[in-house]
């Protein structure tokens, strides 16, 4: 009899092992066990109640332990992200700190340079304002000129220079005891030695009697470079009428050799006469 029953059982597990049959008692089993859940569930058994809550603990801190190592990952590399982008930016602060410093020291470096130079050829340079209304307005092809309404009263003299806010306009050259009248720079007979930056070329800004100025006595070889970069015209200081540093004009863009004002003598309203003493001699 027990050697009936062992062969009723391995003919039965023979037949389950088969594959057809194996995926069917598969998919059985599944069927059976989810209607089982499903009656049970339906029913307010406390022991149901207690396993789903403990499969629900379970599963819940399942979910919990297996997120530590992500969340863990996630927050290092925030934190390294974090630093990375600190230490760019102190480096990025550190590189202008130097920057700053380096010009610092250059700016003082040339402020005690320019300083030295000046105590060596003892020229200090200071200057008297005076300012002036503009009265007539002499315009003809010839003669560009302005009078104002100040004098050797107000001790205005001539050679003095001509300021429309910070730029030169002209200079006195005829003086009465409560009027004066200024040359303008545009006028035949204007003449102002020049420096034309950024190149440093000496040069004399002459007037042609119109609203601009043209470029004479400097080197052709120099205009031609002219066209890549903005030149501006100041006041070079030779001759002593005029300290120098004082903005005139700037290059045509089309025409090298001519310069353009600052000012729009025609539209000059106010003034200011100003004397340069240099050198302790005016």
């Amino acid at each position: 009899m027990a050697t009936g029953r062992d062969d009723f059982v391995i003919a039965i597990r023979s037949a389950f092992l088969k594959k057809k049959d194996k995926q069917k008692f598969s998919l059985l089993t599944l069927i059976f066990l989810s209607i089982f859940v499903i009656v049970l569930s339906s029913f307010n058994f406390k022991v149901i109640q207690i396993t789903k809550l403990a499969i629900n603990e379970i599963i819940y801190r399942s979910s919990y332990i297996s997120s530590i190592p992500e969340n863990k990952i996630r927050q290092i590399i925030s934190e390294i992200k974090s630093h990375l982008e600190v230490y760019e930016r102190n480096q990025k602060e550190l590189v202008k700190t130097e920057k700053t410093e380096q010009i610092k020291l250059l700016n003082n470096f040339l402020t005690e340079e320019n300083k030295k130079l000046r105590e060596l050829i003892d020229e200090s340079i200071s200057s008297e304002e005076v300012f002036a209304k503009v009265l007539i307005d002499k315009d003809s092809p010839y003669l560009k000129s302005v009078v104002l309404n100040k004098g050797t009263k107000d001790n205005v003299k001539i050679g003095m220079a001509v300021i429309d806010e910070v730029y030169l306009v002209g200079q006195i050259i005829e003086v009465n005891y409560t009027n004066s009248r200024a040359l303008l720079l545009s006028d035949l007979n204007s003449k102002i030695p020049s420096v034309l930056e950024p190149y440093d070329i000496q040069a004399v800004v002459s007037g042609t009697g119109s609203n601009f100025a043209i470029i004479e006595h400097t080197q052709k070889d120099y205009i031609e470079s002219f066209e890549n970069k903005e030149v501006i015209a100041y006041t070079s200081g030779l001759g002593g009428l005029f300290k120098p540093g004082i903005p005139i004009g700037k290059i045509y863009k089309d025409e090298t050799s001519k310069i353009k004002f600052f000012s729009d003598f025609t539209q000059l309203n106010y003034v200011k006469i100003v004397s340069y003493k240099v050198g302790g001699e005016k």
